[in-house]
């Protein structure tokens, strides 16, 4: 019987109505320009029953746009078009973050915006081919190595985009330092060889998140940003090292006296990754007493468990959100899922992505 994962629970000084998290996820439905289109805005409002959305990755910046079609929080017209989009949200009775996600060395020439281009801590290509719209598959990009004032003037992208999200009427901001994007290169050793203070130890290696953590903060208030983090995680030719489970304690530890409202936590055991071992959660638990929200491969009785245990304040569902827009209702009664349709996650367009049919309109 799942109880707690539709208990309310407040986050910061808003009140979400259950304990499901729409988790993060690239679509591609924006505009070739990085625009956000009316498509996003039904697909966003078609979930709004769970108790927080989190956006797909939102572009701090043109060096940050490195995929096809993902949007942007870094011009007025993309704030007009977040508007949308969270009033949208907002008229169903949902809250939703905005995701600022910079891909950095994930990234093809092919697919910026706005003379944009691909770099990173270091100016090492990272394995695997990215998709563009005019060519088609190419290899990642070799980027090129910020200097210590791009560096500055990268965290203060980030900031600038937080402010546009609240104006844009975001309830908050996660910040990605997951998944082998920009923040991560920069925790990473083998993808960050900086001799300034943005690399070499532990806390030079994770100056650049606490940077902009502490900077957003202080811009749009330290309740409305979250951080995502991926320790173990292999996408995007992230390596393991030496001294991870370290990093990681010392952020968690760092990110709880900056004052952060939320930690979110990856596993990608589910899609091949390494698991997170359950030694390092239950030590940033303890570290980080904000709330914290877990996701990977997450079904509601998994949900339900790790939320008794106390594990998690808050459980991401990606993939079944993704395909059942009233998954909340399905959970609660027990109904069959949608199953997603692969063929269409990154494709132009409503096929598999507001067209997945809700309990009413499958006759259940």
């Amino acid at each position: 019987m799942l109880q707690k994962l539709f208990t309310a629970v407040t986050l910061g000084k808003i009140k979400l109505r259950n304990r499901i998290v729409m988790s993060p996820m690239t679509r591609n439905r924006a505009t070739t320009d990085h625009d956000v289109t009316d498509i996003m805005t039904e697909y966003y409002a078609q979930r709004a029953s769970a108790g927080l959305i989190i956006t797909e990755g939102v572009a701090p910046s043109p060096n940050g746009n490195g995929y096809a079609r993902v949007p942007g929080l870094y011009t007025a017209e993309q704030v007009a078009g977040w508007k949308k989009v969270t009033e949208a949200v907002h008229r169903e009775g949902g809250h939703i973050f905005a995701q600022l996600m910079h891909s950095g060395r994930i990234a093809h020439p092919a697919n910026m915006h706005m003379n944009g281009e691909p770099v990173a801590p270091s100016a090492i290509r990272a394995q695997g081919e990215m998709y563009t719209d005019t060519e088609g598959m190419q290899q990642n990009a070799l980027p090129r190595e910020l200097t210590t004032e791009e560096v500055h003037s990268t965290i203060r992208e980030f900031v600038e985009a937080a402010r546009n999200a609240i104006e844009a009427g975001f309830d908050g901001v996660e910040l990605h330092g997951a998944n082998g994007y920009l923040i991560e290169q920069f925790i990473n050793p083998n993808t960050n060889q900086r001799t300034d203070d943005y690399g070499g130890s532990i806390e030079n290696r994770s100056r650049f998140l606490m940077e902009i953590a502490r900077k957003t903060g202080e811009a749009i208030g330290f309740e409305k940003v979250g951080v995502r983090l991926s320790p173990y995680g292999a996408f995007n030719d992230m390596q393991t090292y030496e001294d991870i489970d370290r990093t990681y304690a010392y952020i968690a530890q760092e990110l709880k006296a900056i004052g952060v409202v939320y930690l979110h936590l990856v596993n990608h055991e589910s899609m091949g990754a390494p698991a997170v071992p359950e030694e390092m959660i239950t030590k940033i638990r303890a570290f980080f007493t904000n709330t914290l929200i877990l996701s990977g491969g997450y079904d509601g009785e998994r949900a339900e468990k790790d939320l008794e245990d106390g594990r998690a304040d808050l459980i991401a569902f990606g993939r079944p959100l993704l395909a059942n827009p009233d998954l909340v209702e399905r959970l609660r009664t027990g109904a069959p899922l949608n199953q997603p349709d692969y063929s269409t996650l990154y494709t132009p367009g409503e096929k598999g992505y507001t067209d997945y049919p809700a309990l009413e309109r499958s006759g259940l």
